[in-house]
């Protein structure tokens, strides 16, 4: 069996990719658990040689696997580029403090020692998304192989020449057979993986109903599990935001990666005293995004990932309009295979999809509100929850606001990002677990109590 995947920019097939059967898989199975034992053995410092090895070759090869993430998923040049250089920094930081984030923890009691040890669990399965198709994968990978566990990697069906360029740079960077394995597999294959008894634990990055379906697998097997979901972040605009800075972030932080961000700005949440100034200013500056190839760098705003997922979104957006919410920009399909321009709707009120379902694409939502207070309401008016920001001209105020969003992750005057030194992963229905800093390495450990009397 086959899978075809186009060039969002012009619809021409680019690969042609198979699918593994069961021997092959199973192959991948008993290779993970053959190797585990050597890998969680060898000392932190050698793991850390290898991890520094992957991740000068992926600086070495950002060129060549840029242009691969361009023709599967649309990316733009410069961003499949920025994001590469990102994984290579995480390989760094992780072989650079591993020994501290691992390091047993001792606890005073009435023993003679008791300390906590983190230890590795196995294999880890991990199904991966195409929006960030190399940094979703090491932002999970690289910790990981640091604490000495084994990795397979379901990636999304669309981007499977990137899933192949990681494997590349592991085995070339040193990375033993068996530690790291690319499955091309559906997602029946992928649940008789999350059962099979050599999987310890899966990690998810993808929409809500996908991780419904793999939490209740690995559940089902009493697996740990990591969930990265949707969301639906507020960009909350209050009286005394600046506004240069603001629209500037709200443009970038809507319109990266054509949208196509979990953590992207997508609720626009406006106090109404600055509101027509604010919108004014956005739509002006979003209206110069170009739509176009993106391999030119005169393209400022990428073609969505797949001809599907643009018609989805259109969609939703034409639903909003049926039901009240006014276009100030954009709000058609584009002339290019998978083209969404740059899209604002307006008076967005409850019960609209716009309002109450993510937006995963270039559309920016704007929720008007009386003030403050009710700026925090609405910002918490949904069933996501994994980032928020707060733009305001005094700091302290935004941090007592940000404080009170429902989100795993608020910013004050600055967009939502994820950052290898900070901890990542949402609430709500945005999922559970957490990933990068430490804490992204101790969730697929053994947290271990050592007691000696």
């Amino acid at each position: 069996m086959f899978t075809e995947i186009p060039n969002p920019a012009t619809g021409q097939i680019e690969h042609r990719q198979e699918l593994m059967g069961a021997n092959a898989v199973e192959a991948a199975l008993h290779a993970a658990q053959t190797a585990f034992p050597e890998w969680a053995q060898r000392p932190l410092e050698a793991r850390g040689a290898v991890l520094r090895k992957v991740g000068a070759l992926l600086r070495e090869r950002h060129e060549a696997i840029a242009g691969i993430m361009t023709a599967e998923m649309g990316k733009l040049k410069a961003e499949a580029l920025a994001e590469i250089d990102k994984c290579a920094g995480a390989c760094d930081y992780y072989a650079d403090n591993a020994a501290r984030y691992l390091a047993p923890q001792p606890i005073e009691t009435e023993a003679q020692a008791s300390y906590v040890r983190y230890e590795p669990i196995g294999c880890v399965l991990a199904v991966m998304p195409w929006n960030f198709p190399i940094w979703q994968v090491f932002r999970f990978l690289a910790p990981t192989l640091m604490v000495g566990n084994v990795a397979l990697l379901k990636h999304a069906s669309n981007v499977p020449r990137c899933a192949d360029a990681i494997a590349s740079v592991l085995r070339d960077g040193g990375v033993p057979e068996g530690v790291f394995a690319v499955l091309h597999i559906d997602n029946d294959q992928a649940a008789e993986v999350i059962r099979d008894r050599r999987v310890a634990a899966v990690t998810l990055t993808g929409s809500e109903r996908a991780g419904k379906s793999i939490a209740a697998n690995a559940g089902g097997e009493l697996k740990k599990c990591v969930m990265e979901l949707g969301g639906s972040d507020a960009f909350v605009v209050l009286d005394d935001a600046d506004l240069d800075k603001t629209v500037a972030a709200a443009v970038k932080g809507r319109f990266d990666n054509a949208g196509q961000t979990c953590i992207a700005a997508k609720r626009f949440i406006v106090v109404d005293a600055i509101a027509d100034a604010f919108v004014q200013r956005f739509v002006e500056a979003a209206g110069k995004l170009k739509t176009g190839d993106p391999n030119d760098a005169a393209t400022t705003l990428a073609p969505m990932a797949r001809q599907d997922l643009r018609d989805e979104l259109h969609h939703q957006v034409a639903s909003s309009v049926a039901d009240g919410a006014k276009v100030l920009l954009g709000g058609h399909p584009g002339q290019g295979h998978a083209d969404y321009p740059a899209t604002i709707l307006d008076q967005v009120q409850p019960g609209m999809r716009a309002y109450d379902e993510e937006l995963f694409g270039p559309v920016a939502s704007i929720l008007r509100v009386k003030d403050e207070a009710e700026a925090l309401r609405v910002a918490n008016d949904t069933s996501f929850g994994l980032g928020g920001s707060v733009w305001t001209g005094d700091a302290q105020r935004g941090e007592r606001v940000a404080q009170q969003l429902q989100c795993g992750a608020a910013f004050v005057n600055s967009i939502v990002k994820s950052d290898v030194r900070l901890p990542f992963g949402g609430t709500k229905r945005s999922g559970f677990g957490r990933e990068l800093a430490a804490v992204g390495m101790h969730e697929f450990t053994n947290i271990k109590t050592v007691y000696v009397a």
